[in-house]
């Protein structure tokens, strides 16, 4: 989340709502969001709704949900979707930008 954060505002220049998914209860992620004043929206899902939605996947081994990143579309049709195998497979906001850019000067 602290690339999310970081990188916040080029998201809002891209006309890109940010919103963030979590394993938490709707209390720990409040807390979390407040106690770090994350910019996002930020959504609580204890029992994977959203998570099965999408497919993103647990692993027991690394000790709950992977990352995931979807680029929803304002038809909310998905058009990016990358699948992390670790913590540190996230896309740099870089690529996320640029895919960002496509879609916008696609949209005109």
């Amino acid at each position: 989340m602290a690339q999310l954060r970081q990188d916040y505002q080029e998201f809002v220049k891209r006309n890109t709502k940010v919103i963030v998914v979590g394993p938490e209860n709707a209390e720990a992620f409040e807390n979390y969001f407040r106690k770090n004043d994350l910019p996002f929206i930020g959504i609580p899902d204890p029992k994977s709704s959203v998570l099965k939605l999408y497919g993103q996947e647990v692993n027991l081994f690394k000790l709950g949900r992977m990352p995931a990143q979807v680029i929803v579309d304002k038809k909310g049709t998905a058009r990016f979707v990358h699948y992390g195998h670790s913590m540190a497979d996230i896309p740099e906001n870089d690529e996320l930008f640029s895919l960002l850019d496509k879609l916008n000067s696609e949209g005109k």
